[in-house]
């Protein structure tokens, strides 16, 4: 994959991202006036933190340093899923409401893995 693409895809994430924290805050709003404080406080740091971190290696000084960021937005997209899911099995959220923001997260991973990959491969090759 050529680095034009990688840079396509950076952008792609960024924007769904973005998306995905104004979900999160939506969903952190209904969880509060449910008076649930303690995990949702949890989802709204994790889940806004993946755009954050992505803005952060978008201004990157070096490969290395794009993709330590990228790889702490994985691991947020991660925490997020895990908080998500926890929400979802200790019926605080029915699978209903919380289906379509589960399969964006699982996407916004897949999407954040392909580009530390592809960037650590691009790296070791140049």
């Amino acid at each position: 994959m050529s680095s034009g693409k990688n840079i396509e895809k950076s952008a792609k994430v960024r924007e769904r991202a973005y998306a995905f924290s104004l979900d999160i805050i939506h969903l952190y709003q209904l969880l509060k006036g449910q008076n649930e404080f303690v995990l949702s406080k949890q989802l709204l740091r994790s889940g806004t933190s993946i755009g954050a971190n992505i803005e952060e290696a978008s201004a990157a000084q070096s490969r290395k340093d794009f993709i330590a960021k990228m790889s702490v937005a994985s691991k947020e997209a991660r925490e997020t899923l895990y908080w998500l899911r926890l929400l979802r099995d200790s019926n605080i959220c029915t699978e209903i409401e919380l289906a379509g923001i589960i399969e964006e997260s699982r996407q916004i991973i897949r999407m954040l893995t392909a580009i530390v990959k592809t960037t650590q491969t691009n790296t070791q090759n140049s």
